[in-house]
């Protein structure tokens, strides 16, 4: 069974998937075969990797395993966006399993992506045996022994090299609960000598479910700020709703879509949050990107008496780099552990329970007309013939495709499309994946395949030629998977984003691929879109098409999408007002 089919089979089930219920621990057992039934009972059916001569013995082991799938990609860093992908989309435990050195460096910035954006990974790497590290120097090595160990320390909430057997049971279960718990990624180095060692399994192990217990709120804390809370909402006459990306990592969705039906207002999200609240719900507003939203919604935002922030965290991409436009006196700000209400704070306090307890007060109803509102400029298909095709016209075609096929997930690259693919309204459940904070080019056609693997779901992508250069011919592996994503890659023959505001154009061109004929030379389905009408056509095509699809677009090279050119000119202003800052600063100091 190819492992997209045993993934929506596993998708298809209630409670944890088939391999954690069939895995079986001993008293006694050597260490491979322990991590191969504790992965099982964590719930994990596939874990991502590539071979190397430090950690092939465990590799095979991992792959020997029923229930437990070994996906190999052509490149590491690949291997770690399509296990954040897995674990991304399933909220489930990913695995990376990678070679010592050449392999557990090149995966590291996939890792520290996942740990800005607080993905659950768990990183595998091998490691030299004892005998090894006795001499003076082992190959793949770096600076030290010792030293992938310490740099992962720097992008994981925890480092550990297994070395006595009689604790290693313990030291993984106690990884993994950190991990989960805190959902960041972990590391765990084994040495190609420990693979076959025996090491003893606590009862407490053995017979563990597979699951750990969410942290608690403390229950005077949650019952005063949920009080507090719902007291400012019977008083408020404009309430407004920011859906953010912590509801979705603690599963608080169901309780947040509650909660805004019985307040009857209008609910916005953040860039990392796009999909938290149903994009086809009627009290859908749009995304809230500080000064870069539709004009409707920043006036929204600004003109309410309280503002509801649900999980939104404070960074430069969610706030548009600029300060907030939330009123602390006029708001309710959640996230962390910690609910802020106005000028008094409560820690301790659960993200979820807090939603779910603040859902079942009495709260009052209003009526309010609610439009949703995005930047695009939307003109009769009749007006753009013999045009060529516009970023924004690619935006509406998508758009208009997604409204008509249900059952797509879509996932945005970083870069043009990251911004652009805000603009995206999926429906029916769809669900939408961007690193919005880390913005790492690279991650979507992997973190898509590892998506599919995980969930069944076809994926599609929107993509710049530039990012799909790094990671994109990854996508050659879809036809042994049994992976069907549809890709749209946007060609303006280079780094187009940085456009704007670079002096020297010549440094963000790169090779004009064809990437339809590497589509078809892959394996899948390649068609060309230079107009509008021709997107449309192909994004039919595709959807008939039960292959992968890369949907090579071209647009003129200056063209952008509309939030795109607003974010990069605003930031390149603020740099050159902080630098002439800088230089009046110095020369002050001079006088």
């Amino acid at each position: 069974m190819s492992p997209a089919r045993r993934g929506r089979r596993a998708a298809g089930r209630k409670g944890k998937p088939a391999a954690t219920r069939t895995s079986t621990m001993r008293s006694r057992m050597a260490l491979g075969d322990f991590l191969v039934a504790y992965l099982k009972r964590a719930g994990v059916t596939h874990i991502f990797g590539l071979p190397g001569d430090l950690v092939l013995g465990l590799f095979h082991r991992f792959g020997s395993a029923r229930d437990l799938e070994i996906v190999t990609f052509s490149h590491e860093p690949a291997v770690g966006f399509a296990a954040d992908g897995y674990a991304r989309s399933a909220r489930r435990l990913g695995v990376v399993c990678v070679t010592y050195g050449a392999g557990g460096f090149n995966v590291v910035n996939a890792v520290a992506g996942a740990y800005a954006e607080e993905i659950p990974l768990l990183v595998v790497s091998g490691g030299p045996g004892e005998a090894e590290t006795k001499l003076s120097g082992v190959h793949h090595q770096a600076k030290d022994v010792e030293g992938q160990q310490r740099v992962f320390e720097q992008v994981t909430c925890e480092a550990r090299a297994l070395q006595h057997p009689e604790r290693a049971a313990e030291e993984v279960h106690d990884l993994v609960r950190r991990i989960l718990t805190e959902s960041r990624p972990g590391y765990l180095e084994i040495t190609r000598d420990m693979v076959d060692v025996v090491v003893s399994v606590p009862e407490e192990i053995r017979e563990w479910d597979g699951t750990f217990a969410r942290p608690r709120s403390d229950g005077r804390k949650l019952r005063e700020a949920v009080a507090e809370t719902a007291e400012l909402v019977r008083a408020a006459k404009r309430p407004i709703l920011i859906g953010g990306v912590e509801a979705y990592r603690v599963g608080a969705e169901r309780d947040l879509l509650r909660l805004a039906e019985k307040m009857g207002a209008p609910v916005v999200t953040t860039v990392d949050a796009k999909g938290v609240f149903p994009m086809d719900h009627p009290q859908h507003m749009g995304i809230h990107v500080g000064p870069f939203s539709p004009g409707a919604i920043q006036d929204r935002v600004r003109g309410a008496d309280l503002v509801l922030a649900l999980g939104t965290l404070l960074t430069d991409m969610n706030l548009g780099a600029s300060k907030p436009q939330v009123r602390r006196d006029r708001s309710v700000w959640a996230v962390g552990g910690r609910v802020n209400v106005s000028y008094h704070s409560y820690t301790e306090v659960d993200l979820k329970e807090f939603v779910a307890s603040l859902a079942r007060q009495k709260l009052p109803r209003r009526r309010e007309r609610i439009v949703y509102h995005d930047n695009l400029k939307r003109t009769p298909l009749a007006r753009s013939r013999g045009k060529p095709l516009s970023v924004n016209d690619l935006l509406v075609e998508v758009n208009d495709f997604l409204a008509e096929h249900d059952g797509y997930h879509v996932f945005a690259e970083s870069g043009d499309m990251l911004f652009g693919g805000l603009e995206l309204r999926l429906r029916a459940g769809g669900l939408y994946f961007a690193q919005g904070f880390y913005a790492s080019m690279g991650f979507a056609v992997p973190a898509a395949l590892g998506a599919q693997i995980a969930t069944g779901v076809r994926p599609l992508v929107v993509t710049g030629d530039g990012a799909f250069q790094m990671t994109g011919p990854e996508i050659s592996h879809a036809p042994r998977y049994g992976l069907s994503p549809v890709v749209v890659l946007v060609n303006n023959a280079g780094w187009g984003i940085f456009r704007p505001v670079s002096p020297r154009k010549d440094l963000l061109r790169i090779p004009d691929w064809p990437y339809a004929d590497l589509a078809q030379a892959w394996g899948g389905v390649g068609f060309r879109a230079d107009s509008r009408e021709e997107l449309r056509e192909a994004l039919r095509g595709a959807h008939q098409v039960r292959d992968f699809v890369l949907i090579e677009c071209r647009v003129p090279p200056d063209d952008l999408s509309p939030i795109s050119r607003r974010y990069i000119r605003e930031s390149a202003r603020k740099g050159r007002d902080a630098a002439r800052e800088a230089e009046a600063r110095r020369k002050a100091k001079s006088r």
